[in-house]
């Protein structure tokens, strides 16, 4: 069985659930799943994770992410995307200074209202089932953060524009946002996302290329390790007669283990005497001992 993160090019028409199905079939393993919703229509980055990696799925969710997007202006639906039914049509009749303007002031916190067409639920119902059955709820505003937004191009009625941003954010909806602010209305015709945390478009593979690789036997030189996601951490390594501590989950004392002295509150990745990433552990001040917080590996005789 493969253990750690594979980068999908998530292509068009396939939603997220689609992918991991498929890579189940690719791989011939169950244990898959992805690392955040992507819409069907979009296209672009998704980190799909293996094995053992499984315990990384909402870690990487949390991850900020970019996205090019194409706005259009002048055109309002239901989805808030192109693919949805036309609600109002207006004429565009804006600057490009306006719309850059517009664009800019989205930049920092910024309070967003779920679209109805999402997988939110509300009441144990998802958001989209409601919409799908006609009913329309009053969703709260999310705070989200807009870390970076710019225009690439304006070819009115379209604008299209990078943004980075954090867990939670639809570009959908500040495409919807920014039509509002310019009094034109607006939806977004296509997405593409560009990275998630590390994971960059470049590097990404189409599930066709995957499947060449599994058949060359090069898929492994394409599959990140569970650790490489925690690369920042400082890392300890047990001395071999304290592994069957780690092995089992337990706590251990500094002492138990070679490397450098972390941070007093930065958590470290955990190796066995033999090389083998344990998991994530953090100092626990009271009683002076290093806690698993996220463990990956264990049960190693």
């Amino acid at each position: 069985m493969a253990d750690g993160i594979i980068n999908v090019y998530k292509e068009k028409g396939y939603t997220s659930h689609d992918v991991v199905a498929k890579m189940r079939g690719i791989l011939k393993q169950k244990k898959i799943g992805h690392t955040g919703t992507l819409d069907p229509m979009a296209e672009g980055v998704l980190p799909v994770c293996l094995g053992n990696g499984t315990k990384l799925c909402d870690l990487l969710a949390d991850r900020t992410k970019t996205y090019r997007a194409v706005l259009l202006l002048g055109l309002e639906t239901d989805t808030q995307d192109t693919t949805g039914v036309t609600l109002a049509e207006y004429p565009v009749a804006v600057t490009e200074e306006e719309v850059r303007a517009a664009v800019i002031s989205f930049l920092g916190d910024y309070d967003q209202v779920p679209p109805m067409y999402s997988a939110l639920k509300v009441d144990g119902k998802k958001l989209y089932e409601l919409a799908r059955a006609g009913r329309e709820v009053e969703r709260k505003a999310r705070p989200v953060m807009i870390l970076d937004i710019c225009v690439e191009e304006i070819v009115l009625p379209r604008v299209t524009m990078t943004v980075s941003c954090t867990k939670g954010t639809y570009i959908r909806t500040l495409c919807y946002d920014i039509g509002r602010k310019l009094g034109c209305g607006g939806c977004m015709e296509s997405l593409l996302r560009t990275r998630v945390g590390q994971f960059e478009l470049k590097d990404s593979l189409t599930l066709s290329e995957i499947e060449k690789q599994r058949d060359d036997g090069g898929l492994a030189d394409h599959i990140l390790a569970v650790d490489a996601v925690f690369l920042e951490y400082p890392a300890l390594t047990m001395k071999e007669e304290f592994d069957k501590l780690v092995h089992n989950g337990n706590p251990f004392y500094r002492n138990q283990a070679e490397g450098d002295s972390p941070a007093q509150d930065s958590p470290v990745r955990v190796y066995d005497s033999q090389g083998r990433f344990i998991g994530i552990y953090a100092l626990d001040r009271e009683k002076n001992v290093l806690k698993p917080q996220k463990v990956f590996l264990g049960g190693n005789k």
